[in-house]
């Protein structure tokens, strides 16, 4: 509600007081994309412990405007989610309406029903608009903007899809069909492990994307003697990824690849259940091309779960493509159906 404070401003303040979990980001995924970085300065970076600011030479990408910050897709919003607007209009004239009903003032309008009603329009005349008077009304009445924050902290605004995303900044949509054929017509084998990780973290970033963020491919555990294909931080407001972490500990998921031209056994299944911890996550997913015998493999992360090392389902190209499908027709829970279907396989 201060006059002068709008979008940029919050939003350059905003990314000061993060700059520094911004340039963690942004290093690490510039060594997962091979962008090339170079020392420079880091802009102010705020130090919360000592409430002080400070300086760094860092590596960092540059650009001919100079350095550059990469942003988590997750936190990106098209607006700011206490909006002055929305809680004038929503709040603020709601709550004088309801004043001057209960007045009986000379412009409330009687219906023919018998219901009275005051207009907004009316009201902006008579009281005036702007922040000025959004502030002025809210010392007089300060229930109305705690109202509104409590409303708001209810509904967390949603993160943008990847359509959104790709609409805001003109680019084309995604090529679904790219991406799977890029896994399914690679010949399995060790030969070509390496580029099946790669393609299918594309694949996870794009399907489970806002709802699976800041993917990290071959990510150390214990100080570099244990290793997981690839985490994703949990940030799901809703759907399959949610439920798992409202009632199992899973703030972050794991993925194993295995591109092999044989069955996929006990010992990749008790690999994934070995990068697990109270602390990490306990549920994991195991991508592979195909199974041999695919309920007997449910049969053994059945077995998994019993012994209480954790939960976890297994993807194959089959059941990728099946995802994408639904994907492509934006049935995100017919997607969620899908894997919750896998993992309640674990449970019976």
């Amino acid at each position: 509600m201060l006059p002068g404070i709008g979008y940029d401003r919050i939003s350059d303040i905003t990314t000061n007081l993060i700059r520094g979990p911004l340039i963690a980001y942004t290093r690490v995924m510039c060594e997962q994309h091979g962008i090339p970085m170079e020392r420079q300065d880091s802009g102010p970076l705020w130090d919360a412990t000592n409430e002080r600011w400070f300086n760094s030479l860092l590596d960092l990408p540059r650009t001919p405007t100079g350095r550059l910050l990469l942003v988590p897709k997750f936190i990106v919003r098209h607006g700011l989610h206490l909006n002055y607007e929305e809680y004038f209009r929503q709040y603020v004239l709601t709550h004088l309406q309801e004043v001057e009903i209960a007045a009986g003032s000379m412009i409330v309008q009687t219906l023919r029903d018998g219901r009275k009603r005051v207009t907004k329009k009316s009201l902006t005349e008579k009281y005036g608009e702007g922040k000025d008077v959004a502030e002025r009304i809210t010392h007089q009445h300060p229930q109305i903007l705690a109202e509104y924050r409590a409303r708001k902290n209810e509904e967390p605004s949603a993160p943008l899809s990847q359509e959104d995303l790709a609409a805001t900044e003109g680019e084309e949509e995604i090529d679904w069909d790219a991406l799977i054929a890029a896994i399914t017509r690679l010949p399995p084998g060790t030969d070509d492990a390496d580029t099946y990780h790669r393609r299918v973290q594309d694949l996870l970033t794009a399907l489970f994307g806002p709802y699976l963020s800041y993917p990290k491919r071959e990510y150390n555990l214990h100080d570099g003697r244990k290793r997981v294909d690839i985490a994703f931080t949990n940030t799901a407001p809703k759907g399959f990824f949610a439920w798992v972490a409202q009632h199992y500990q899973a703030a972050t998921i794991m993925f194993e690849c295995k591109n092999y031209g044989r069955d996929v056994g006990n010992p990749e299944l008790d690999q994934l259940a070995g990068r697990f911890s109270p602390t990490r996550g306990e549920f994991g997913i195991l991508v592979c091309r195909e199974f041999e015998d695919k309920d007997r493999f449910f049969d053994r992360c059945r077995d998994t779960a019993r012994d209480h090392r954790g939960y976890i389902i297994p993807l194959d190209d089959d059941a990728l493509e099946k995802l994408i499908d639904l994907r492509k027709a934006q049935d995100l829970s017919g997607m969620w159906a899908l894997l919750q279907q896998g993992f309640e396989r674990l449970l019976t």
